[in-house]
């Protein structure tokens, strides 16, 4: 039996084995939901994800799938919730959905995968811009971005299992952080960049780094390279596609970074 405690957790009764002595308790669990993405009334993608921060995963999926330019171009039409899963309604200018033909998602994106679901392999590896010059960030300011990612994430606190993507801005003097959480590394990467643009004011991209709490993969780079983003730290390592990716859009790759350490693929003229 599992019952909804927040958004985003559920409580399930569990028979807990440590000592020798099996004992029946409640534990937390991260929700994992089917969740289509349609533009203009077509289907484009269903992606499973933790069902909060809807809002920011919708208008994030557009911008960083580059569906939309900017947040002017997209409305979130509407939020219908199912038995089976969660359709976010969304408008867009008609240019934009004629040119979703050619790239239309006819299979389901799974939480760990950001490409299941293309059609064509030439799909997969779509042109991406190149990263603007940036910030320059001491090391040390990274570790200290690192540490906050670490204390804002409240649903993996309470469930473990779930990724975090932190966008870590400030003036030089002070450090924030915006955090958002999904089952998914993508997805939480979708969230945190639509609540970047639907902050008031905007987070600017160009003003910080993000930090993930996951491997480095292709569609991380990706979508960085496309909302902005020049700078990509991850706590694990990379893939050869992310370092290729990283290279073509010169952005910024740090992989391994933890425990004061931090291995750079590319860009190390930006940190100092």
């Amino acid at each position: 039996m599992t019952t909804t405690i927040v958004d985003g957790l559920r409580a399930h009764l569990v028979t807990h084995h440590g000592d020798g002595t099996p004992l029946r308790r409640e534990e937390r669990v991260i929700e994992e939901t089917p969740i289509a993405l349609l533009y203009n009334g077509r289907s484009f993608a269903v992606m499973m994800a933790t069902p909060c921060d809807l809002a920011d995963f919708a208008l994030g999926f557009a911008l960083s799938e580059g569906i939309v330019g900017s947040p002017a171009e997209f409305e979130l039409v509407d939020i219908v919730r199912a038995e089976n899963g969660i359709a976010l309604h969304a408008a867009i200018p008609q240019s934009r959905f004629e040119a979703l033909d050619s790239r239309q998602r006819t299979l389901e994106g799974r939480s760990g995968c950001g490409l299941c679901g293309i059609s064509h392999l030439e799909a997969a590896l779509r042109p991406h811009p190149v990263a603007a010059d940036g910030p320059h960030v001491p090391a040390s300011r990274i570790r200290e971005g690192l540490d906050l990612l670490a204390r804002h994430q409240p649903l993996n606190a309470r469930s473990g299992g779930v990724h975090a993507a932190g966008f870590v801005h400030g003036d030089g003097k002070t450090m924030e952080i915006l955090v958002r959480e999904d089952v998914g590394r993508h997805n939480a990467l979708d969230k945190l960049v639509g609540a970047m643009r639907r902050c008031e004011p905007a987070i600017d991209p160009h003003g910080g780094f993000l930090t993930i709490t996951s491997r480095a993969s292709y569609e991380i780079v990706h979508k960085a390279a496309c909302v902005g983003i020049s700078i990509v730290v991850a706590i694990s390592a990379p893939t050869s596609l992310a370092i290729r990716c990283a290279r073509d859009a010169d952005l910024t790759l740090i992989g391994f970074a933890r425990d004061g350490r931090m291995n750079v693929y590319h860009g190390d003229d930006r940190i100092r």
